[in-house]
């Protein structure tokens, strides 16, 4: 069985989001050092790297990552390619997603970016108003792109994340599409179980259908 990692590499003062604090992994015991054991210290966001947002990090009220339905995260789900020369993901993508779908991927040309530093960059494609509309319109119930942010908006207002979560969509962010065909897949998507967390870093799997 093929199985295809499209999780970011966490390490050492890694870039998140811009204000997001950086993680820090740091040596706490090493063998090499005498102790009896290799031990590190991990310290970085709830929304480091690939990660799933739950309500809770926009609806006060809503529920945090522990008590999101798993369900929700794992089963079939598509992938759907944007153009090199697409700066956004709108309405007219997403009616390329064929009927019935309730896990979407995008991959943008943010996949391609990524490797080898895995460093942010301002200039990434992100889901519009209008996108979000006919997710939610087709029934997606999870909505997944290779950025660390699903939107991107100037007014710091965060529409597209009002509009997914509150329409029923959890959000899974910093995935790396660059090797993956469009097509079909089965997802394993697993974020920590932090209590009433307001996201929840997690290993992203994909297995072709």
């Amino acid at each position: 069985m093929t199985r295809i990692d499209i999780s970011f590499p966490i390490r050492d003062r890694m870039a998140g989001f811009p204000g997001d604090p950086p993680v820090r992994l740091l040596p706490v015991r090493r063998i090499a050092e005498g102790a009896a054991y290799d031990l590190s210290s991990l310290s970085m966001s709830s929304h480091t790297g690939t990660h799933v947002d739950p309500p809770r990090h926009f609806l006060p009220g809503g529920a945090g990552i522990d008590g999101v339905d798993l369900g929700r995260l794992n089963g079939p789900v598509r992938v759907v390619g944007v153009p090199s020369s697409a700066t956004v993901v709108d309405a007219a993508t997403v009616a390329r997603v064929p009927a019935g779908t309730e896990r979407v991927l995008f991959r943008t040309r943010n996949s391609e970016r990524w490797p080898p530093r895995f460093e942010f960059f301002p200039d990434y494609v992100g889901l519009d108003d209008s996108a979000a509309e006919a997710l939610l319109a087709r029934g997606v119930r999870l909505v997944g792109i290779d950025s660390l942010s699903v939107e991107k908006d100037a007014s710091g207002t965060f529409p597209v994340h009002h509009r997914l979560l509150g329409g029923g969509a959890l959000i899974l962010e910093g995935i790396v599409l660059g090797s993956v065909p469009e097509g079909a897949y089965d997802l394993a998507c697993l974020p920590l179980r932090i209590v009433d967390g307001d996201g929840g870093p997690c290993r992203a799997v994909l297995t072709p259908a």
